[in-house]
């Protein structure tokens, strides 16, 4: 079991900047591949960035590359979302998650936080 809890979200204007993290419990969080995902009101939840067990290949939605970074510390139990030149269109609620396949679809993983806030103003 796994439990995830994100922090970090908050209101900012445009071009701005935050770093979401997510804290995992559990001694086997080296062994999990770590996805953000986001929900903006009446959309579905969509893919933003994963990274595997291992740091090494990361990917992202076409939408947030160069301006999004995410990372892991596996002796921190921890992955972060490093997000620069944030736009109004990146407000959603966002959410990383957990899972034992490296994939961009948000079915295949299997531990969910609750959810930051990220709100972008114009």
């Amino acid at each position: 079991q796994v439990q995830l809890v994100e922090s970090g979200g908050g209101l900012v204007q445009a071009g701005a900047s935050l770093r979401l993290s997510c804290a995992a419990s559990g001694r086997t969080f080296g062994s999990f591949a770590m996805g953000w995902f986001r929900q903006a009101p009446g959309k579905e939840r969509e893919f933003v960035a994963i990274i595997p067990s291992i740091e090494s290949r990361t990917w992202y939605t076409d939408s947030v590359k160069g301006r999004f970074t995410i990372s892991r510390d596996n002796a921190k139990n921890t992955v972060y979302l490093q997000m620069n030149s944030l736009k109004p269109e990146d407000t959603a609620v966002y959410y990383c998650a957990a899972g034992k396949t490296y994939s961009t679809r948000y079915r295949a993983y299997d531990y969910w936080g609750q959810g930051t806030q990220v709100t972008v103003s114009s």
